[in-house]
């Protein structure tokens, strides 16, 4: 990963300053409650909203106090509901924006696995540290959604599909990746894989993605990222989608293109 100015790590460091417990194996909703376990507030879904901003769902403990921080501090509150769900409006931005979710109960916090970013064009995704990044907003039922690399030459491909459906995937024409799409109907590869000991040269590659019922493929532009001179995340659209370079918590860039 590349460094990064200590003024700019501070700020998104405080964003993951309160990481949830891991959750036990086995046992009742009892037994969590006695371990303190919390489980993580997670986004899933975006909507304009009739103000010109952003609506941002999601679902959380039943009563939890979810908040929503920028890396300056600024912080919106809201309270989950009986089913657990939440909504909070966003207000109307010109620049992408990054943040960090997490969710109180009585004395226990948990923290979501990764960092909020909406685009101005109500965008989405889970932004996660040495992973493919999780679309929230809304999109086309099946194919790619999003390439995630660094500068130690990793690469991560990430795919939508029916839960359940075979997903194939190429890179530079060359078949990389068999699997299947989870019960969410996700699926992600990380490269380079078993048997691929070489990094992921810079450069355009060409991703492909077939699978049950569904063709898919984009040309990605995978280069360093400019330095991060005004905060912990800069934007720039590209002609695969839009590509965010934004800090991890160990000080790191990494860049997201998120796939039209």
């Amino acid at each position: 990963m590349v460094p990064a100015k200590a003024l700019v790590l501070v700020p998104l460091l405080l964003l993951a300053a309160c990481g949830g417990k891991s959750r036990p194996q086995g046992g009742d909703d009892s037994a969590l409650q006695e371990t303190g376990y919390l489980t993580p507030p997670e986004p899933d879904r975006v909507r304009p909203d009739a103000a010109g901003g952003i609506l941002l769902s999601g679902h959380a403990p039943p009563g939890a106090k979810v908040r929503l921080a920028t890396p300056a501090g600024e912080a919106m509150f809201v309270t989950a509901g009986p089913q657990g769900r939440w909504t909070l409006a966003l207000t109307p931005s010109a620049q992408a924006r990054i943040y960090g979710l997490s969710a109180t109960a009585g004395s226990r916090q948990a923290q979501a696995q990764g960092y909020v970013l909406v685009t101005p064009k109500g965008e989405a995704a889970m932004l996660r540290a040495g992973a493919g990044a999780l679309r929230i907003d809304p999109g086309p039922a099946a194919g790619l959604k999003a390439v995630d690399f660094d500068s130690g030459g990793g690469l991560e491909i990430s795919a939508v599909a029916a839960p359940g459906a075979t997903v194939i995937l190429r890179l530079d024409g060359r078949q990389i990746a068999m699997g299947r799409a989870d019960p969410s109907g996700h699926y992600t590869v990380s490269l380079p894989g078993p048997g691929q000991p070489s990094p992921v040269r810079p450069g355009r590659h060409l991703i492909q993605a077939q699978g049950d019922g569904f063709a898919d493929s984009a040309t990605v532009l995978v280069s360093p990222p400019a330095p991060l001179a005004q905060g912990p995340l800069s934007s720039q659209l590209t002609p695969a989608g839009l590509r965010v370079d934004w800090m991890t918590p160990g000080g790191g860039v990494q860049s997201t293109i998120l796939l039209h």
